[in-house]
């Protein structure tokens, strides 16, 4: 049986799930990371950790330039290593490394730094923009639906772009080879895959799809999220929410969600 088809058969047994009522989260963490970089261990706890605050939406997005190192990280995807790329044309720099941690696509700092992260969550809260848009998830038989709430700020109506990822929340892996060899790693929210779900321009919107878009083996959870700019030329991010969902499979490390 192919892992679409046990996604269908695992969605149906989902009635109705609505994100709890809570506090909008107050950032997004995108740690860039590698299998094969010896500094990343420390930076892949210290999201785990952030990964358990609710106020925050933490993901790992494994990169694959250092795959020539004698390990092939099992979990890379070339697009993250061009949205690493992406951030830093449009900060104007060249810092493209690991651990870089990426808080609200707004500023970077070294991924195994809990106090810098935490410093630039309070830095990029300052103007008001960033997380000021609420986002909602629900899920109901098989179907999710997102809904994006109007922009508060005249500023921010402009193009955005609503992104959905699919994600393994947490990722056993053994390194057999290179710089982490021998080492048994665990990683956390882990995007599996990404899809486009359209633009943004400050009005209120809703999307509905088939959870199979979003399924594949091991995915157990979601991330909806608001970003100002474009994905060749991303900003700060406006407004996410996560949801858990039903689990399917192992995780596979050719797992790939859809791209649009």
């Amino acid at each position: 049986m192919s892992w679409w088809s046990r996604a269908a058969l695992s969605v149906c047994a989902v009635i109705a799930f609505v994100r709890p009522a809570a506090s909008d989260p107050r950032a997004v963490i995108e740690l860039f990371t590698s299998q094969g970089c010896s500094s990343c261990p420390p930076a892949d706890k210290v999201l785990g950790d952030l990964a358990r605050d609710p106020s925050i939406i933490a993901l790992s997005l494994p990169i694959d330039y250092w795959d020539y190192l004698g390990w092939k990280d099992t979990l890379a995807d070339s697009r993250f290593t061009a949205r690493q790329r992406a951030y830093s044309r449009v900060r104007g720099d060249r810092e493209v490394y690991t651990p870089q941690a990426v808080i609200n696509g707004s500023m970077h700092v070294i991924g195994s730094d809990r106090d810098a992260i935490e410093g630039a969550i309070e830095e990029t809260a300052l103007g008001g923009k960033v997380m000021s848009v609420p986002v909602r998830l629900s899920i109901e038989g098989q179907e999710l639906t997102v809904s994006v709430a109007a922009a508060s700020d005249q500023a921010l109506r402009k193009h955005g772009e609503v992104w959905v990822c699919s994600i393994s929340r947490v990722v056993p892996i053994s390194v057999a080879r290179g710089e982490n060899g021998g080492r048994e790693l665990t990683y956390y929210n882990v995007v599996r895959g990404l899809l486009k779900l359209g633009d943004w321009t400050g009005a209120p919107v809703s999307w509905s799809m088939p959870l199979e878009k979003i399924a594949g083996d091991g995915v157990d959870g979601t991330v909806v999220y608001v970003q100002d700019g474009s994905r060749d030329r991303p900003g700060a991010m406006l407004g996410a929410a996560f949801s858990e969902l039903p689990l399917v499979g192992r995780v596979s490390a050719t797992a790939r969600g859809p791209e649009r």
